[in-house]
């Protein structure tokens, strides 16, 4: 595996074994070798996150050994995993929202005299942490439930990098960050290894894998298939080995004819990220919206959805004169618009319930007609159908929706709004934390959708996914809408220009 390196690795795992109801890790051996970024990828279930949660003292392992600095290595829990130097950014968010940005920066070392916490020492080392990620203007003081999640990802992110670690593991740190934040937690990652930190990066993005990774450790199904240098292996060759097969090809965008309009949004505010914004959404297209985190991409959806207070503006469906009356996401519903909200754990998912009950949450009174007592056998049908056609990887629909992996609670999300048949869908970052092979999936979901007379709008970080999958993209700048292009119109530069337009106008006027 080490041909490349000489020296003690700095992490060396060999014969490690998890297992739940089923293996989920099998005789894995993998190493890590300080100021070497080593790339983990699979698809979603492979394995990845499980490791990850052994290293940091998450979960206990079945078998198998680690080493750390040539010592044995077993952590009871995240604390001891942090003290021996090991540090973890997971996938899944851990930020408190009830604390505060610096609080939850420093929230196992926080500064003390005499049992008193030192806040103003706080804050100020918190100023410096999140000036390390592009976040200078974020108050410390801010509770964290008032982020957004890629703000938060952002802090969990400063949190890693202001301790003192030799091994730092970041999985799928970039899920909801946009290309400038990125570029600033690679000049991170480069500054670490510098200092010869050894770093385990667990991603999806094969662009990002090759960018900054010296090598790369395939799993599947809980076994390590493979170890490359990065340099040497091609995205295909990659993507082979992770699902086991070749992907088909994929579809280009733009070759379906819009219809009619099915939502016109004028003067939507929902401060204070949203101050006015309008644009039409029609029938049988995919329209992206792009922005910079905080640009109010996320919040115009929710705010048209009831799920966040709009303060102005009105939502018209189709060509009516009167405007929608939306207080709540249930209203929304009940004019046939749907959505898959950024965070599935908080805004989409019952995690202590089932599958079976998440994927048929938006069609209970279809199974319950009458006087109201559900029809368990029609709900499983319902269920099973539409995890059927999403590939939904489960032992059953009874398993709990939270042992699932990321993508497949995903596909469960949108499993939902499939059996609701919404006419209008939101997807706010559909791919977030999603493999490869999934991704292929979904998008092939939503050019369906739009082929059969849907209206479909989705937020994306990713612009080469917005450039491949929609018929118009919006750009979204300090809470307005900057530009907006069709296909042959559009670049990455010019993308992200208008992204930075509101911004620096603002400056400009002040």
């Amino acid at each position: 595996m080490s041909e490349h390196y000489s020296g003690a690795p700095l992490l060396q795992v060999e014969g490690l074994h998890k297992s739940y109801n089923v293996p989920v890790l099998t005789d894995f051996s993998f190493e890590l070798q300080p100021a070497e970024v080593h790339a983990l990828i699979g698809g979603n279930g492979a394995g990845k996150s499980t490791f990850a949660r052994i290293l940091c003292g998450l979960t206990p392992r079945n078998a198998g050994k680690i080493l750390l600095k040539g010592k044995p290595y077993a952590p009871a829990s995240k604390r001891q995993a942090e003290h021996a130097g090991v540090v973890m950014v997971l996938q899944e968010l851990n930020v408190i929202g009830a604390l505060t940005v610096a609080e939850n920066i420093f929230l196992s070392r926080l500064p003390r005299r005499a049992g008193f916490v030192r806040f103003r020492e706080l804050n100020c080392l918190a100023r410096e942490a999140l000036k390390r990620v592009g976040l200078s203007d974020l108050d410390p003081t801010t509770p964290a439930d008032r982020l957004g999640v890629g703000q938060q990802q952002l802090v969990e992110i400063a949190g890693a990098l202001a301790v003192n670690c030799r091994v730092l593991i970041l999985d799928e740190p970039t899920a909801a960050l946009t290309d400038p934040e990125i570029e600033r937690l690679f000049g991170n990652i480069h500054r670490l290894q510098a200092e010869g930190v050894g770093i385990i990066y667990i991603s999806h993005r094969m662009d990002e894998i090759r960018q900054i990774s010296t090598r790369v450790t395939v799993l599947r199904d809980g076994r390590r298939v493979a170890t490359h240098h990065a340099a040497e292996i091609t995205n295909s060759e990659l993507v082979r080995e992770m699902v086991g097969h070749d992907l088909p090809e994929r579809k280009s965008a733009g070759g379906s004819l819009p219809g009619d309009v099915a939502l016109r949004v004028r003067h939507l505010a929902a401060p204070p990220r949203v101050h006015d914004v309008s644009f039409e959404l029609r029938y049988g297209e995919i329209l992206g919206i792009a922005g910079l985190i905080g640009s109010g991409r996320t919040e115009s959806l929710r705010a048209i959805f009831g799920a966040d207070p709009k303060k102005g503006g009105e939502v018209f469906l189709g060509d009516a004169k009167e405007p929608l009356v939306i207080g709540r996401p249930a209203d929304a519903v009940r004019f046939g618009i749907g959505m898959v909200p950024e965070d599935r754990k908080q805004d989409a998912l019952l995690l202590a319930q089932s599958i079976k009950v998440n994927a048929t949450l938006a069609t209970l009174r279809r199974h319950a007609p009458g006087l109201g007592w559900l029809q368990t056998r029609a709900e499983a049908q319902t269920a099973r159908a539409f995890c059927q056609r999403l590939d939904v990887r489960c032992a059953s629909l009874e398993q709990g929706v939270a042992e699932l992996s990321g993508g497949n609670q995903q596909k469960v999300v949108i499993g939902r709004w499939l059996a609701r048949d919404c006419r209008i869908l939101l997807f706010d970052e559909p791919t977030r934390g999603i493999d490869v092979a999934a991704k292929d999936v979904i998008y092939e979901l939503l050019r369906d959708l739009a082929s059969s007379g849907k209206a479909v709008a989705m937020v994306s970080s990713e612009l080469t996914e917005l450039m491949a999958l929609c018929d118009r993209i919006l750009v979204m700048s300090a809470g307005r809408i900057a530009a907006e292009f069709l296909p042959g119109q559009w670049s990455q530069e010019k993308i992200t220009e208008a992204a930075f337009s509101g911004y620096l106008d603002r400056q400009q006027r002040t």
